[in-house]
């Protein structure tokens, strides 16, 4: 008797794959979001470009804007936005649509399946970020460079900024992954992950020491911990460490997958 082998999992990151391109909306979301954050961070620099004859001699030479001026918050905040939105619609539309019981049915091992979800996700918006991240960073220093006011990619605190803002996109789309397979309701997923990555941190921004700690406990404020200039001590940040910065970016994308993976098991479809 011949039996079906089961799925492999580079089989199940093609399947994943094809869904995510099939759609319409994915070149134009990435496509939008790319353009926004690169145009942002154009009129950010054009703006400190413009302003540089008006400084004083020190704050030209040690121009700590043009970092800044890589990574408006702007941009970064839309690119977030988009990230988790569609990172929690990955989960949510298959559910809404039905399709998920064909996924399913043809591969039962749920985890698996959730698995690759959130393996071509990461990818699909880690490379995003990286191109927002290099774009941003090359065309913000192309213009200051016209004031000498640009910094070098190969400076510690730009190496880091970059790589800050290249994974910010595929640590929000897990979140939001993570989200929507917990609530499997699209309205409620998409306004829970803005809430969770966008709003919350707003509600923890007096100067209260434990409100301090869990405002560094957020994922944008961990992003703007590690996009700022070297030399800025912890306190500038409320006590926030790029360490700590570090491990809360790498402890939110942990944390969802793994929900996704619990409650996928464990709830029926």
């Amino acid at each position: 008797m011949n039996t079906v082998a089961p799925a492999r999992f580079t089989d199940l990151l093609a399947a994943e794959w094809i869904k995510v391109r099939s759609l319409r909306s994915t070149p134009w979301i990435l496509g939008l979001v790319t353009l926004t954050v690169l145009v942002t961070a154009a009129f950010a620099a054009w703006s400190d470009y413009q302003d540089i004859p008006r400084l004083d001699a020190q704050a030209r030479r040690e121009h700590v804007f043009s970092l800044g001026d890589a990574f408006p918050a702007e941009g970064y905040v839309t690119l977030m936005l988009a990230a988790g939105s569609v990172g929690a619609l990955v989960v949510v539309s298959e559910y809404s649509s039905g399709l998920i019981r064909t996924t399913t049915a043809a591969v039962p091992a749920r985890r698996a399946v959730m698995l690759a979800k959130a393996a071509v996700t990461a990818l699909l918006w880690g490379g995003t970020g990286l191109v927002c991240a290099l774009g941003s960073f090359a065309v913000s220093q192309t213009i200051l460079s016209g004031r000498d006011a640009a910094v070098s990619l190969t400076d510690p605190a730009s190496l880091r900024a970059v790589a800050a803002s290249a994974l910010l996109a595929p640590v929000c789309a897990l979140v939001g992954l993570g989200l929507g397979a917990l609530v499997r309701h699209t309205a409620t997923a998409v306004v829970g992950t803005v809430f969770l990555l966008l709003m919350l941190p707003v509600f923890f921004g007096s100067r209260e020491p434990w409100v301090e700690q869990v405002h560094r406990m957020m994922v944008q404020s961990a992003w703007q911990r590690l996009v700022t200039l070297y030399g800025w001590g912890p306190e500038t940040y409320g006590g926030a460490t790029v360490a700590g910065a570090w491990a809360v970016f790498a402890a939110w994308p942990l944390v969802a997958v793994a929900l996704a993976l619990l409650v996928v098991r464990r709830r029926d479809v």
